[in-house]
């Protein structure tokens, strides 16, 4: 069964221009907030290479030669201070 409510948000969703939803000019935004945070986890964290290494060829040396569980934790908080740089920079956060 579906809520009234849900029903109600269709239309409103669908009438968008899709091209407004995503577009290109976040995307550096989010490369350098990736790297930044994978260069910040590969000093940071207390023990980057316990577990299983991430094979990352020349960048291992670069990265302190990270885990695979630091990888995904540098790049997890990347994206979020990613999202907040690019919502911020488009005026949502004030």
């Amino acid at each position: 069964m579906i809520h009234s409510m849900l029903l109600a948000a269709v239309p409103t969703a669908t009438t968008q221009d899709p091209t407004a939803l995503w577009n290109w000019q976040g995307t550096p935004i989010m490369i350098g907030c990736c790297l930044l945070a994978l260069f910040i986890a590969s000093r940071a964290v207390r023990y980057p290479n316990v577990g299983p290494k991430m094979p990352l060829g020349p960048l291992s040396g670069l990265l302190n030669n990270m885990s695979v569980a630091t990888f995904l934790g540098a790049m997890s908080f990347g994206h979020i201070l990613g999202v907040l740089a690019i919502l911020g920079s488009s005026g949502w956060l004030h």
